[in-house]
């Protein structure tokens, strides 16, 4: 097979091969491009090997396009940006590597094009495409690695019990690859990773979450972890979630299993029709806390006699557990930590409003403490009804709809989101000549209960009158009425409800 035409249309392989032509070295386009390329997928990162210096086949092709080069002598490598050629194109010598049982860090020697094929992870990623003079185009496939990509197959070059020993991340990569091409892994290939996976413990914990993400945002992530499972990496690197696995039944009552349960929710998040209503910074994260919503229930399960199983109490857990387990598995812990945190927590509150009669204030409240997280959180709990019978899934949605037309009337009207008070604690010791203290405190309790209560407008002018009453029947004196304080109209930062 020859893909001459196909590298013509795009300039950056004629400079790359008439600079490997210059220098005499044979120069190869290989791995993830040519794969991607067969299969008609998009892809902005080229990797190039030729048969000698890969920094000097670079700095040839920076001086000809004249872009800057980034060079890594450690690891015999070069880099051209992205935002100088619309690829990310990276230049290495082939090389020959060998491993020691204790690390996945590879001893290095220059060496082949075979060599260098022999060394990839997948048959399907060493696939190359020349660039030389003599057969510009032409496919280069010594392990098969086309018959794998029309087979929806994912099998190492060489034996996999070697390649799997050599780098254990090669594992994860297997199970990312066929969850994001949604393909099979061949069964000598996976029956290797289930011997080999205690190996997975000498890969670093960013490697394996950088992996574990990216089957996170597959097209069917429940794919990937069902592979992990039953690989049995899972247990290794994600033993909170294997907890989740299996139905206990007691008097004839069970639950169902919620280890798939998750996975059904977490799918459902990837495949929902309206991914606008979340931003994409946080996609990964809207699908972390599908994986985590329901975390906590192994530990809260009970049975009751009357209701059979419950789990109350597990979304807080849970909540509490984020922190955790986004620190275990080297996760960010920032802003999007709080957002999978405040989802977990709240997950079961929208799903709440739709068994029962809805009041204003419920409604003020879910939009107070879910703030700006609310479409989130609404992705998540919609995603979260799962039933065999289809009807009432549709039942359960139409009721949704109802709660989110009410939550956006009300929000239109009250503008709730992270509200903050007009009663500030400074207003209220300006207004009662009081210290800093309990009195304070309460005070400033009682107004945000009465506004989220609809009792009283988040206005100075209203809330005002309704402070002092409640103030003088603690006792306390008015010390200055509204008109005579500092600034009324000042909002002070440090007084923000937090949601």
């Amino acid at each position: 097979m020859n893909f001459s035409d196909t590298l013509h249309k795009n300039p950056i392989f004629g400079i790359i091969a008439q600079q490997a032509n210059a220098l005499g070295v044979a120069t190869y386009v290989i791995g993830g491009f040519v794969r991607d390329l067969v299969l008609g997928r998009s892809s902005k990162d080229i990797d190039v090997v030729c048969v000698g210096s890969g920094i000097a086949l670079a700095e040839a092709v920076g001086r000809a396009m004249n872009v800057p080069l980034s060079v890594y002598s450690n690891f015999g490598t070069a880099a051209l940006p992205a935002t100088s050629t619309g690829y990310g194109i990276e230049f290495v010598g082939a090389r020959k590597e060998s491993y020691r049982s204790d690390s996945r860090k590879p001893l290095v020697e220059d060496g082949t094009l075979e060599d260098d094929q022999n060394r990839r992870d997948f048959t399907i990623n060493a696939m190359s495409i020349s660039l030389s003079e003599t057969n510009f185009g032409d496919l280069i496939d010594p392990f098969g690695g086309l018959t794998d990509l029309k087979r929806k197959v994912i099998r190492t070059p060489l034996n996999p019990d070697i390649t799997f020993s050599d780098d254990p991340l090669r594992m994860m990569r297997a199970v990312r690859f066929a969850s994001q091409l949604n393909f099979d892994i061949e069964p000598d290939t996976f029956d290797a990773i289930m011997r080999m996976n205690e190996r997975i413990s000498i890969v670093s914990q960013e490697r394996i979450t950088d992996e574990l993400n990216k089957i996170v945002l597959s097209e069917t992530p429940s794919y990937g972890f069902k592979l992990l499972y039953h690989a049995g990496l899972l247990e290794r690197i994600f033993p909170e979630l294997i907890a989740l696995k299996g139905v206990e039944t007691v008097e004839g009552k069970g639950h169902k299993d919620n280890f798939y349960h998750t996975l059904q929710v977490l799918d459902n998040v990837a495949n929902r029709t309206n991914k606008a209503a979340v931003s994409p910074q946080n996609e990964l994260w809207l699908r972390w806390a599908a994986l985590l919503h329901d975390i906590a229930k192994p530990a809260t399960k009970r049975f009751d006699q009357k209701v059979g199983w419950t789990f109350h109490g597990h979304e807080d857990l849970g909540a509490r557990w984020v922190p955790r387990i986004f620190k275990q598995l080297k996760l960010p812990l920032n802003e999007h930590m709080k957002f999978v945190q405040t989802l977990v927590r709240l997950h079961l509150r929208p799903i709440a409003l739709t068994k029962e009669q809805i009041t204003d204030s419920a409604l003020r409240r879910l939009l107070f403490d879910a703030g700006n997280d609310l479409d989130g959180l609404m992705a998540l709990c919609r995603a979260d009804i799962t039933s065999k019978n289809y009807e009432k899934v549709q039942k359960h949605l139409r009721n949704f709809d109802k709660v989110e037309r009410k939550l956006h009337d009300l929000e239109e009207r009250d503008k709730l989101r992270n509200f903050q008070p007009v009663i500030t604690g400074e207003l209220i010791m300006e207004a009662f000549g009081l210290p800093p203290g309990k009195d304070v405190g309460e005070l400033k309790t009682l107004i945000r209960e009465a506004v989220l209560d609809g009792l009283v407008p988040n206005s100075l002018e209203q809330a005002y009158p309704f402070l002092v009453t409640e103030g003088q029947k603690r006792g306390l004196t008015v010390a200055k009425p509204l008109a005579e304080l500092s600034n009324p109209n000042t909002v002070d930062t440090k007084d923000k409800i937090s949601h």
